[in-house]
């Protein structure tokens, strides 16, 4: 098993979503980074668990865990125009960009990225290092422990 760090705006698909939806898998649409579809397309594998992190939000942070439900596959936005996540040169015969579904584990008492950023352990975590805005980032397993511990202590 994987770990991984999944960023998305809480206004458009935020923790409380997946909450509303128990049992219910989503699918984390409108990754438009080559190298973040790469890590779906090629890394990422059922039952592999994700931090579920807020973005560009007044409190940024890790908002809770979720596993992959179902491997990558066409991100249907690609091909609709009325979609905010549309490509014009994307082709149903060659899709450019895919998703994973995604299932909710727990919801996590908001760990802020001010947190992460003062806790030694992590100064390597991908996510905190100076110019990554990738969506999907992989964790290393002894980060994810420290993160859990994190959220065990609020």
């Amino acid at each position: 098993m994987r770990y991984w760090l999944m960023k998305s705006e809480p206004d458009e698909c935020g923790i409380d979503h997946l909450v509303a939806r128990p049992k219910q898998a989503v699918p984390w649409v409108g990754v438009r980074n080559y190298q973040a579809r790469n890590f779906m397309r090629d890394d990422m594998r059922v039952g592999d668990l994700a931090f579920f992190y807020h973005s560009s939000c007044p409190e940024p942070g890790i908002a809770g865990v979720v596993k992959i439900s179902r491997a990558a596959y066409p991100d249907a936005t690609q091909f609709d125009p009325e979609s905010k996540y549309f490509d014009p040169t994307s082709k149903p015969d060659s899709p450019r960009w895919l998703h994973v579904d995604v299932l909710l584990v727990q919801k996590l008492p908001l760990i802020h990225l001010a947190t992460l950023r003062s806790t030694p352990q992590l100064t390597d975590l991908r996510i905190l290092q100076r110019g990554n805005r990738l969506s999907i980032t992989p964790v290393d397993e002894v980060h994810w422990d420290c993160i859990m511990q994190l959220s065990a202590t609020k």
